[in-house]
Protein backbone atom coordinates (compact mmCIF):
# COMPACT_ATOMS: atom_id res chain seq x y z
CA UNK A 1 0.00 0.00 0.00
CA UNK A 2 0.87 3.53 -0.69
CA UNK A 3 0.70 6.58 1.72
CA UNK A 4 1.55 10.39 0.72
CA UNK A 5 2.18 12.95 3.41
CA UNK A 6 -0.38 15.62 2.91
CA UNK A 7 2.26 17.83 4.10
CA UNK A 8 4.98 17.62 2.12
CA UNK A 9 3.90 14.87 -0.48
CA UNK A 10 6.59 11.82 0.70
CA UNK A 11 5.10 8.48 -0.50
CA UNK A 12 5.57 5.72 1.80
CA UNK A 13 5.19 2.01 1.25
CA UNK A 14 3.94 -0.29 3.66
CA UNK A 15 1.20 -1.79 5.47
CA UNK A 16 0.43 1.50 7.54
CA UNK A 17 2.23 4.77 7.79
CA UNK A 18 4.99 6.02 9.26
CA UNK A 19 5.00 7.17 12.62
CA UNK A 20 6.87 10.33 11.44
CA UNK A 21 7.02 11.38 7.61
CA UNK A 22 10.97 10.64 6.94
CA UNK A 23 10.58 14.30 4.73
CA UNK A 24 8.92 17.15 7.17
CA UNK A 25 8.62 15.22 10.50
CA UNK A 26 4.21 15.03 10.51
CA UNK A 27 3.11 12.51 12.47
CA UNK A 28 0.90 9.61 10.46
CA UNK A 29 -2.02 11.31 10.96
CA UNK A 30 -1.03 13.62 7.57
CA UNK A 31 -0.57 10.32 5.53
CA UNK A 32 -3.51 9.21 3.31
CA UNK A 33 -3.53 5.81 1.88
CA UNK A 34 -3.53 6.08 -2.24
CA UNK A 35 -6.10 4.44 -3.62
CA UNK A 36 -4.84 1.58 -5.99
CA UNK A 37 -5.51 3.40 -9.17
CA UNK A 38 -3.39 6.48 -7.55
CA UNK A 39 -1.01 3.80 -6.70
CA UNK A 40 -0.55 2.02 -9.99
CA UNK A 41 0.12 5.28 -11.55
CA UNK A 42 2.52 5.79 -9.35
CA UNK A 43 4.37 2.54 -9.58
CA UNK A 44 4.02 2.89 -13.58
CA UNK A 45 5.65 6.38 -13.83
CA UNK A 46 8.74 5.25 -11.51
CA UNK A 47 11.11 4.24 -14.53
CA UNK A 48 10.42 6.86 -16.23
CA UNK A 49 10.90 9.80 -13.66
CA UNK A 50 14.12 7.81 -12.35
CA UNK A 51 14.97 8.46 -16.41
CA UNK A 52 14.16 12.00 -17.00
CA UNK A 53 16.51 12.41 -13.68
CA UNK A 54 19.18 10.94 -15.21
CA UNK A 55 19.01 13.07 -18.62
CA UNK A 56 18.62 15.98 -16.29
CA UNK A 57 21.82 14.71 -14.67
CA UNK A 58 23.72 13.76 -18.00
CA UNK A 59 22.51 17.29 -19.27
CA UNK A 60 24.27 18.82 -16.93
CA UNK A 61 27.69 17.10 -17.48
CA UNK A 62 27.17 18.45 -21.01
CA UNK A 63 27.17 21.93 -19.60
CA UNK A 64 29.50 21.50 -17.67
CA UNK A 65 31.64 20.20 -20.25
CA UNK A 66 30.90 22.79 -22.72
CA UNK A 67 31.36 25.74 -20.12
CA UNK A 68 34.90 23.93 -19.78
CA UNK A 69 35.28 23.90 -23.49
CA UNK A 70 34.26 27.57 -23.82
CA UNK A 71 37.25 28.97 -21.07
CA UNK A 72 39.92 26.57 -23.10
CA UNK A 73 38.61 28.92 -26.04
CA UNK A 74 40.82 27.12 -28.71
CA UNK A 75 39.17 28.55 -31.65
CA UNK A 76 35.85 30.38 -32.46
CA UNK A 77 34.83 27.20 -34.30
CA UNK A 78 35.30 25.14 -31.37
CA UNK A 79 33.95 27.75 -28.66
CA UNK A 80 30.78 28.02 -31.20
CA UNK A 81 30.08 24.81 -31.15
CA UNK A 82 30.43 24.46 -27.03
CA UNK A 83 28.00 27.02 -26.93
CA UNK A 84 25.22 25.44 -28.92
CA UNK A 85 26.11 22.13 -27.18
CA UNK A 86 25.52 24.28 -23.46
CA UNK A 87 22.37 25.62 -25.02
CA UNK A 88 21.11 22.45 -26.29
CA UNK A 89 21.96 21.15 -23.05
CA UNK A 90 19.38 23.69 -21.29
CA UNK A 91 16.56 22.68 -23.33
CA UNK A 92 17.23 18.92 -22.65
CA UNK A 93 17.10 19.82 -19.22
CA UNK A 94 13.95 22.16 -18.82
CA UNK A 95 12.11 19.39 -20.76
CA UNK A 96 12.75 17.19 -18.93
CA UNK A 97 12.38 18.81 -15.80
CA UNK A 98 8.78 20.25 -17.06
CA UNK A 99 7.64 16.80 -17.79
CA UNK A 100 8.58 15.82 -14.23
CA UNK A 101 6.42 18.64 -13.31
CA UNK A 102 3.61 17.00 -15.43
CA UNK A 103 3.68 13.56 -13.48
CA UNK A 104 3.35 15.61 -10.59
CA UNK A 105 0.51 17.48 -10.81
CA UNK A 106 -1.04 14.11 -12.19
CA UNK A 107 0.02 12.02 -9.73
CA UNK A 108 2.82 10.34 -11.09
CA UNK A 109 5.38 10.63 -8.67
Amino acid sequence: MLWKCSVCGYMHEGDNPPVACPKCGAPAEKFNALSDEDAQKVYASDRTNDIHMEIIHLAMEIERLAKEGIEINLDPSCSALFGQAKNEAWVLKQRSKAELAGHMSRGKW
